[in-house]
C-alpha cells in the first residue's frame, strides 16, 4: 500500500518511518525544502532516540522517501495522513491554520478516491470540518473519507510507542475506510494490540481526555507535594502508597517543576476553551493549568528561602528540555524559570545534554551562560537547580560538584537525590514535597 504523510515534524516523521517499517510504501511531504534535503540524507531535525536508525533503514529499503511535491505524493497514494502542528493561540484554542492549508491543498489535487487520516491532535468536530472543506473546494467529483487516528507518542520513547502502542483508535463513518486503516495496522492487530473503532467525535475526544487526565495527575501530586512541605510528610512515600492502589496507578505521580512539552499544555487549554464555548466548562482543568503555571516558579521561592535576594547570585540550571531524551523545549519549566531568575538580577549558567541549541533559538537574546558540562555550569555558583531528570544528572560526582560551587546549595526539582545523603556531603538541599 502507498501512503502519503503530510508534515515531517515529530508526529509525521515517527509515523512515516513506523509505517514504512510495517512494509508500507511511504512518501513524507513537507514545504520546507531544506528539511527535506536533510531527511533524504537520513539527518533527523530533532533528537529522538532510535528514530535515525529507523529512518535510514527504510530509506535504504526503498520504502521511505521525502518530497516537497504534494500533488505527486497524493496521486500515488490511497491513504493520506495529516501530521501538521496545532499549536495554541493566545486564547488557548488550537490553531488549525495548518490543518486548513493542508485540506485546501488536498482539494486542489485530488482526482480519485482517497482516505484522509488525521493524526494531528484536533478539537472535537475538526474532522467533519476537514471533510467539508475538501468536499466544498475539490476540483473533481472524487470521493474522500476522513478518519480520526490520534497519536499517543511519548517524546523520548516515540519509536517504541509507535511500534508497540497501548491502543489504536480509529474513528470514522465509512466501513470501507475503517477496513483500510485496520489493514495498515495489521501488524499491531496480529500482536493483539487493543483496537477501538468509534465515530469521529469520540476518537478526537479520547486523545484530549487522555492528555487532560495525565496532566491532572501531575498537578494533583504537585499540590500534594507542596502540602507535604507544610506538614512534614514525604511526597515520595505518599505517591508510592497511592500508586499501589490499582485504581490510581503509580505513573504520572512524580512531583516536579510542572509539565511541559508539545501536548499537555496545549491540549488541556484547547479542551478548556472548547468547553467554555459549548457552555460545559472544565473547572478541574482550569485549576490544573493554574497549578502548573505556579509550579514552574517554585524553584525561585526555594532559592530565595536559602539565599534571600537573588541579585548577582549565580544560579546553575541543569536541564532545559521539558523531559529527558528529547531536545524539545516547548513549554519547558526552564522557559518560565530562567527569565524570572534574570528579572530578579541573578546570573544564570545552564547545561542540557541535547537541548541547548533549541533553547537558544526559542528564548532569543536573553543573557544565559551556556556551559559545556554540569561541572562547568556549577563552577562558582551559589546554587544548582535540577529541572530535568537526565540520567547523567542522577550520578553527578557530588563531592567534586561541592568543591566547584561557591555555595553548595542543591534545589532538586525532580527528587532524584536522597536528602540525607546529599546533606552528609555538605550540601544544603531542597526537593519537592520533602520537608
Amino acid at each position: 500500500m502507498h501512503i502519503a504523510v503530510i508534515g515531517t515534524g515529530y508526529v509525521g516523521l515517527v509515523s512515516g518511518a513506523g509505517l514504512a517499517d510495517f512494509g508500507m510504501m511511504v512518501t513524507c511531504v513537507d514545504i520546507d525544502e531544506n528539511k527535506i534535503k536533510r531527511l533524504k540524507k537520513g539527518e533527523i531535525p530533532f533528537y529522538e532516540p532510535g528514530l535515525d536508525i529507523l529512518v535510514i533503514k527504510n530509506i535504504k529499503a526503498g520504502r521511505l522517501e521525502f518530497t516537497t511535491d504534494l500533488a505527486k505524493a497524493v496521486k500515488n497514494s490511497l491513504v493520506i495522513f495529516i501530521c501538521v502542528g496545532t499549536p495554541s493561540l493566545s486564547d488557548g484554542s488550537a490553531d488549525l491554520s495548518q490543518i486548513k492549508e493542508v485540506a485546501l491543498s488536498l482539494a486542489e489535487v485530488l482526482d480519485e478516491y482517497k482516505v484522509i487520516v488525521t493524526k494531528s491532535t484536533v478539537p472535537v468536530g475538526t474532522n467533519r470540518w476537514i471533510k467539508q472543506l475538501i468536499d466544498n473546494n475539490k476540483k473533481t467529483d472524487a470521493a474522500v473519507d476522513v478518519i480520526s487516528n490520534p497519536e499517543f507518542l511519548r517524546e523520548g520513547n516515540a519509536v517504541e510507542d509507535f511500534m508497540h502502542p497501548d491502543r489504536v483508535i480509529i474513528g470514522g463513518e465509512s466501513a470501507y475506510a475503517i477496513a483500510i486503516i485496520k489493514d495498515i495496522y495489521r501488524p499491531l492487530y496480529l500482536a493483539e494490540t487493543p483496537f477501538i473503532i468509534t465515530n469521529l467525535e469520540t476518537a478526537e475526544l479520547i486523545k484530549y481526555a487522555s492528555n487532560a487526565f495525565l496532566a491532572t495527575k501531575i498537578s494533583f501530586i504537585n499540590e500534594i507535594a507542596n502540602f507535604c512541605e507544610k506538614v512534614g510528610a514525604d511526597v515520595t512515600l505518599v505517591a508510592k502508597g497511592m500508586g499501589l492502589d490499582p485504581r490510581i496507578g503509580a505513573k504520572f505521580l512524580n512531583p516536579g517543576p510542572g509539565f511541559g512539552g508539545s501536548c499537555f499544555p496545549k491540549d488541556v487549554k484547547a479542551l478548556i476553551k472548547q468547553g467554555r464555548q459549548l457552555s460545559s466548562p472544565f473547572k478541574i482543568l482550569e485549576a490544573v493549568i493554574d497549578i502548573n503555571d505556579r509550579q514552574k516558579i517554585r524553584a525561585v521561592e526555594k532559592l530565595e528561602s536559602f539565599l534571600g535576594d537573588l541579585k548577582n547570585k549565580i544560579i546553575a540550571v541543569l536541564g532545559l528540555s521539558f523531559k529527558p531524551n528529547t531536545s524539545d523545549v516547548r513549554e519547558s519549566p526552564a522557559l518560565t524559570l530562567i527569565p524570572v531568575l534574570i528579572q530578579k538580577g541573578a546570573k544564570v549558567k545552564a547545561f542540557d545534554p541535547v537541548a541547548m541549541e533549541e533553547f537558544k533559538r526559542t528564548v532569543g537574546n536573553i543573557t544565559v551562560d551556556y556551559a559545556r558540562s554540569p561541572e562547568e555550569a556549577v563552577k562558582g555558583a551559589d546554587a544548582m537547580v535540577i529541572l530535568t531528570e537526565w540520567n547523567e544528572f542522577r550520578f553527578l560526582e557530588l563531592p567534586k560538584i561541592k568543591n566547584l560551587m561557591k555555595n553548595p546549595l542543591l534545589i532538586d526539582m525532580r527528587n532524584i537525590y536522597e536528602p540525607e545523603i546529599v546533606k552528609k556531603l555538605g550540601f544544603s538541599y531542597a526537593g519537592i514535597g520533602r520537608s
